[in-house]
């Protein structure tokens, strides 16, 4: 089932249309619950035990407020994850590398863990060789051992496995997203992968004996690949599988970095995140990436609307005329002082007009 935002981004051009028209995210709400208390039974309430249409009272209200909660949500982890990304960047600039922390601090662990699992059977040793004489020093030595056992059992040990695999997630999650080759993608077995909120990137890595364009095979369905390499007498496939979404292979394309791998360029047939790129494999959280939609991938029409919306918020907040106004304002100053106008000769007033953001089409 697809996610929330995933169902809405299906609507994103019919959406965008709507909203240029009416010009403001007010009138926009507004048609939007017009067509709800037109068409639909949504502001119906339920009049009696055999009533099928409508809801009980409150109910609507409550669709509302929880649909408005969940996008909210989402924006303030966005919020949150792009002030730690930009906060774990300013860090890497002045540490070194976490990978680099990570591996120091993991061989006293292990050497730790050798170190217990040894003391026992040296203990056990010293006991038997020694026979029934106990000499002070061994009595101390049990005594830490017996102290060290009872405060790391099984349920100590559980918890901290679990912790441990939470951070490693998070961790691998935050590399992903540090590496330009899977920044909101991954990194698997054979390939790594990217995303925009338009195409998919795919490095399939290669043998270094791998530097010739003939000997790479690559098939392109919408729905699905193959890439397979020859080196020598033999044939391999690195990479094969259905998609989990559907691509333009007319906007596709690949290409070989020799000795490296195989770059495929995926153009996605609808604007929305892939969790993966092939059905089957270990999915990504879609809720851990930047989805924020670039503006490199806005063409040019709807880098217009948004810049017009942008401008008439600000128009507006102001108290200034917005572009819709502004336009018809300079139709309206070509007539004011033509000859038979009752105007002429007076200073244009614009206060003297309403206008709709609809009478207007951009």
């Amino acid at each position: 089932m697809a996610s929330p935002l995933e169902m809405t981004e299906m609507y994103d051009n019919a959406l965008l249309g709507i909203l240029q028209h009416v010009g403001n995210i007010q009138d926009f709400l507004q048609v939007y619950f017009g067509f709800l208390y037109r068409k639909t039974d949504f502001y119906r309430l339920l009049s009696g035990p055999n009533d099928r249409m409508g809801f009980l009272p409150g109910v609507a209200e409550k669709m509302v407020l929880k649909t408005f909660r969940l996008f909210e949500k989402l924006a303030e982890h966005d919020r949150e994850r792009a002030l730690s990304e930009q906060q774990k960047r300013e860090e890497s600039m002045r540490a070194p590398p976490a990978a680099q922390e990570l591996e120091v601090a993991s061989e006293p662990c292990q050497a730790t863990e050798e170190k217990s699992s040894t003391e026992p059977s040296r203990m056990e040793s010293a006991s038997s060789d020694a026979g029934e004489v106990s000499t002070p020093a061994a009595s101390e030595d049990s005594g830490r051992s017996q102290a060290g056992s009872s405060s790391s059992g099984p349920g100590t040990q559980g918890g901290q496995a679990v912790a441990n695999c939470t951070a490693s997630a998070e961790k691998s999650q935050n590399e992903f997203q540090s590496n330009p080759d899977s920044y909101n993608g991954a990194v698997r077995e054979n390939y790594s992968w990217s995303q925009d909120y338009t195409d998919v990137e795919v490095r399939v890595f290669v043998p270094k004996t791998v530097a010739k364009g003939r000997q790479v095979s690559v098939s392109l369905q919408s729905s699905s690949l193959r890439v397979s390499v020859r080196d020598g007498a033999e044939e391999k496939t690195l990479m094969e599988g259905e998609f989990t979404h559907k691509i333009n292979t007319e906007d596709s394309l690949w290409s070989l970095e020799p000795g490296k791998c195989v770059l495929l360029s995926l153009n996605k047939t609808s604007e929305i995140w892939w969790n993966a790129v092939l059905k089957g494999e270990k999915e990504i959280d879609i809720n851990q990436i930047n989805r924020e939609r670039s503006m490199a991938t806005v063409d040019e029409e709807e880098h217009a609307v948004l810049d017009r919306l942008t401008f008439d918020y600000h128009q507006k907040q102001q108290g200034k005329p917005q572009s819709h106004e502004m336009k018809v304002h300079e139709m309206l100053k070509k007539g004011w002082d033509a000859e038979g106008s009752p105007f002429k000769g007076q200073e244009f007033d614009p206060s003297m007009f309403d206008i709709p953001p609809s009478a207007v089409q951009f």
